[in-house]
């Protein structure tokens, strides 16, 4: 077995999930997407054998790799930055979790009209402030709301983020609400935004009590992750 006590960490995880989302009281129902990233094609279908069905990985190039080896019919999440070169590779993936500027949000925008399918979406925002991660910040959401609302190739779905590592439960807490806060905003401006995508292993309870749908899982599924 590839991973021995997969099986036991999955139960645990979901029922944590059902507590924190009792705890929480938004009701909503929480999709694990198992972060396979630097793992081999084991991991995808190891997942998918313990009833996890969406995977995420971050580089397009590792993921595309990875697909080839992979037997099951799992769900394809790109979690990680993507190029504006590598769009076209969003044919494979169900999900981009990092819509993360205008520029990016045109080209895909364009990859979607021409395959004739709009692309799912959520767009990612750096709630943290930290300067090593990319996304809109609250303050710009509400006019790029608009404007990509104009573009027929991109349908999105929701919000993205993450709370800084070092952020303490209040922080983490503030971070997460503004994701809400952030989902709302997409609604207003018509979109059919109802995906929470946030929470990692180190903080995914506090994030489903704060609202989230998805939550991101890769250490506490897989363990330590390889060199």
């Amino acid at each position: 077995m590839a991973f021995p006590g997969l099986a036991e960490r999955v139960a645990d995880v979901r029922a944590r999930i059902a507590a924190a989302v009792e705890r929480g009281g938004h009701g909503q129902r929480v999709t694990i997407v198992a972060v396979t990233k630097t793992h081999g094609p084991e991991a995808a279908r190891a997942a998918y054998e313990n009833g996890l069905h969406d995977v995420g990985e971050n580089k397009v190039q590792e993921a595309v790799k990875k697909m080839a080896d992979v037997d099951v019919p799992v769900r394809w999440h790109l979690i990680g930055h993507l190029q504006r070169n590598k769009v076209k590779a969003l044919e494979q993936f169900v999900l981009l979790h990092s819509l993360d500027s205008s520029r990016l949000a045109d080209t895909v925008c364009e990859f979607g009209i021409a395959r004739g399918r709009a692309v799912d979406a959520l767009v990612e925002l750096n709630l943290s402030g930290e300067g090593t991660k990319g996304g809109y910040h609250l303050a710009d959401l509400l006019p790029e709301a608009e404007r990509l609302a104009t573009l027929s190739g991109i349908r999105v779905r929701g919000v993205m983020t993450m709370a800084s590592f070092t952020a303490t439960e209040t922080e983490m807490r503030r971070t997460f609400a503004e994701g809400r806060e952030a989902r709302d905003i997409l609604v207003g401006a018509g979109h059919p935004a109802t995906e929470l995508s946030m929470g990692m292993s180190n903080d995914y309870e506090i994030a489903v009590e704060e609202g989230a749908t998805m939550v991101r899982l890769g250490t506490t599924l897989f363990g330590a992750r390889e060199k």
